[in-house]
């Protein structure tokens, strides 16, 4: 039987319309692929390559004005005096001194917030607080320093213009899903997009988020060594911090933090390394 003519061009045209167009998600593959590789810049202490675009004095400026802000509003709470502000000073200038070497011109700044948070942070250009609901699980000065060696590693690898970089890597490829699906119905186009978020998220966010905290351990413990705080009490460090989780933490594969197993067993292999370190750098406490 013939169809009527208006019939068959509609066949015609859902055939032409339905695949995917892989020609132009491969141009945008290859200009994600330029990106990559035009920002390359290598992370200080472990030697790794990055992605990264923005310029370190634009990366600091920013990281001024959200510390100035987070010390806005928690105005009444920012301690500026006592034992716990003095030891946090004096560690965080002692980590200063041995990160000298990759310091990209930092104002540093450290500041303890009275807060229940179990938490820490630097942002870009050294701006440092502790939040003092962290201090009993740090429960030395050694521990402490692992904590701030640890958060200061993240803002000295660039992490955070690192992440933006790669966000931005996301959506160019994201981009070049989206129209390379733009031909087919609306339900393969959304199979589609849901296929590439979870990949995206499980196969790429999440991992990448796992490896910039262990970069920042590693970088962390070199630091505290460097600085002359016992690298042994890392370890011991993330067994209370287990404990003062209380097990509540997600599976690591979706979870932005590895599982203080897998923490403890990375400063077990670094281990060798950072008594190396702390025995040059520390003649006088040689373990």
């Amino acid at each position: 039987m013939r169809l009527p003519r208006q019939t068959r061009g509609r066949r015609r045209g859902a055939r032409r319309g339905g695949g995917f167009r892989w020609q132009l998600m491969l141009v945008f593959a290859i200009g994600a692929a330029i990106y990559y590789f035009a920002n390359q810049e290598t992370v200080p202490y472990t030697g790794r390559k990055q992605l990264r675009t923005m310029e370190p004095a634009q990366e600091m400026q920013l990281g001024l004005q959200s510390y100035q802000q987070i010390l806005a509003d928690n105005r009444g709470r920012v301690q500026t005096s006592g034992p716990i502000v003095d030891k946090v000073r004096e560690i965080g200038a002692n980590i200063a001194r041995a990160a000298q070497d990759s310091d990209p011109g930092f104002e540093w700044a450290f500041n303890v917030i009275e807060s229940d948070q179990v938490n820490a942070f630097a942002l870009p250009g050294g701006y440092t607080a502790v939040y003092t609901g962290i201090i009993p699980v740090a429960e030395n000065e050694d521990g402490l320093a692992a904590i701030m060696g640890h958060e200061i590693g993240h803002a000295l690898a660039h992490h955070g213009a690192e992440r933006m970089a790669q966000q931005n890597l996301q959506r160019i490829v994201g981009a070049g899903v989206s129209m390379g699906a733009g031909g087919m119905d609306a339900g393969a186009q959304r199979t589609v997009m849901g296929v590439f978020g979870g990949l995206s998220q499980y196969g790429f966010a999440l991992p990448f988020s796992r490896s910039h905290e262990s970069e920042a351990d590693k970088i962390g413990l070199i630091l505290m060594s460097r600085a002359c705080y016992d690298p042994r009490e890392a370890p011991r460090l993330w067994e209370r911090m287990k404990a003062a989780s209380g097990g509540g933490a997600p599976p690591e594969f979706s979870s932005t933090h590895p599982s203080p197993e897998t923490r403890i067993a990375q400063f077990g292999e670094w281990m060798p390394g950072a008594i190396e370190i702390y025995n040059q750098y520390c003649p006088d406490k040689i373990r």
